[in-house]
């Protein structure tokens, strides 16, 4: 699937089965509440927190997936063409770093 499709795809299940968007500042904060579960899974699966009972089923994948939806949305209602956006970030991050991260002692 292309980030366009992905987009068009939102779009569409939003207009049948989410009635309309979110406003920008609600969508905002579902954003940071599922990243903050995406933090909670990676801290005890990678990191030294451990499972509490309530937490041993998470899904990375699917808690990946709900930021990515989200996501989507926020760039839906504020006109960001997702696929240009990454096009140009990218662009940006080679300039910036093209011999950044080689020289960096610590990756090595």
């Amino acid at each position: 699937m292309l980030i366009s499709e992905a987009q068009n795809i939102v779009n569409e299940w939003i207009e049948k089965f989410g009635v309309r968007y979110f406003s920008e500042l609600t969508n905002m904060a579902i954003l940071t509440e599922e990243v903050g579960e995406v933090a909670r899974i990676i801290a005890r699966k990678y990191g030294d927190q451990s499972f509490k009972e309530s937490d041993k089923d998470a899904d990375l994948a699917d808690e990946l997936a709900d930021v990515f939806f989200v996501l989507i949305c926020l760039a839906n209602q504020t006109g960001v063409d997702l696929t240009k956006a990454l096009e140009n970030n990218l662009q940006k991050k080679t300039i910036r770093d093209a011999n950044r991260h080689k020289n960096n002692e610590k990756l090595v």
